[in-house]
């Protein structure tokens, strides 16, 4: 079985569940997952979680995502894309000076209501399964974190009325839900025409690898070479090694004092660190906390050897 992080470069047309299912069938291991999923019409990086990787599963759809979003002003749509029905056409008569007016006010921190066509559940039933009956339902807004939004010179395609967009944004945020709420604020109304996600966290497009790509490799025997391992996903938080000692009481989930480390320090109670053996094999991820008889120690909160 294969185990870490391997990066694809979803097609267009596949759902997230789909490259999945394809990559089962490609590798031969139904032991598969993936981080931040990216809708049917998007393509990109797809962060794919292969046997004992997918426990990081959580900490990789956590991370930030960057996108190129293609902006359609003029139009409305009941799924915010232009793969909807059309709600609206109306003319387009604001320039790029109110777009960039537009986009400033949109970076930041921002409640962002979720769309209709959403996997989000109310009441047990995913909003998309209501949208699809002409079911409308109330929704809670969601605080997002929108740390770059950037106004890209044109593509060769790029359509009148249509404009490029760089978005640097936190987990659960809806790219087509912003170019809708673009459009609302300059009174055109807008749409999302393209997606392609470019990075999720510290991966990008340099490491992805299409499904044809990923099935040649298999063929060759090389496919090995380009899985990244899981502790990757993990690169953002400091790395502790184990004497012994400690590896032995980390081997039977008991948790870890100073006495026990042989590089790194104890982080600050409640963050997170990486966990080595003195082999150098990633053994877990802890969380420092606080001993009933007082003082610290790290605590396992992922086991990565563990077996299922």
């Amino acid at each position: 079985m294969l185990n870490g992080i391997l990066i694809v470069d979803k097609p267009q047309s596949f759902t997230s569940h789909d490259a999945v299912a394809k990559l089962r069938g490609i590798l031969r291991q139904k032991k598969i997952g993936h981080a931040g999923t990216l809708d049917p019409m998007a393509t990109g990086v797809l962060v794919v979680l292969l046997g004992n990787a997918t426990r990081a599963s959580d900490h990789a759809s956590g991370q930030d995502k960057e996108y190129r979003a293609r902006l359609r002003l003029g139009v409305t749509t009941d799924t915010q894309d232009i793969t909807g029905t059309v709600l609206t056409r109306l003319p387009v008569t604001v320039g790029q000076a109110d777009l960039m007016a537009a986009i400033s006010s949109f970076t930041g921190e921002i409640d962002q209501l979720p769309p209709m066509y959403s996997a989000l559940s109310v009441g047990g039933r995913r909003l998309y399964d209501l949208a699809r009956k002409g079911v409308d339902v109330p929704r809670q807004t969601r605080t997002i974190d929108i740390s770059a939004l950037e106004l890209l010179p044109p593509l060769p395609d790029t359509g009148e009325n249509e404009h490029e967009l760089r978005v640097v944004c936190s987990k659960g945020t809806y790219v087509r839900t912003l170019c809708h709420d673009l459009g609302q604020a300059l009174g055109c109304g807008g749409c999302m025409a393209a997606l392609r996600r470019v990075r999720s966290g510290q991966f990008s497009l340099a490491d992805a690898l299409t499904l044809e790509q990923v099935t040649a490799l298999r063929d060759e025997g090389t496919l090995e070479a380009h899985i990244h391992p899981t502790d990757a996903v993990f690169s953002d938080l400091p790395a502790v090694t184990l004497n012994e000692a400690g590896a032995l009481r980390a081997s039977h989930g008991a948790f870890l004092t100073a006495e026990m480390l042989s590089a790194g320090t104890l982080p600050p109670p409640g963050e997170r660190c990486r966990v080595y053996a003195p082999s150098g094999d990633f053994v877990q991820i802890g969380e420092t906390g606080t001993l009933d008889r007082g003082g610290q120690a790290i605590f396992c909160k992922i086991n990565m050897e563990r077996k299922d």
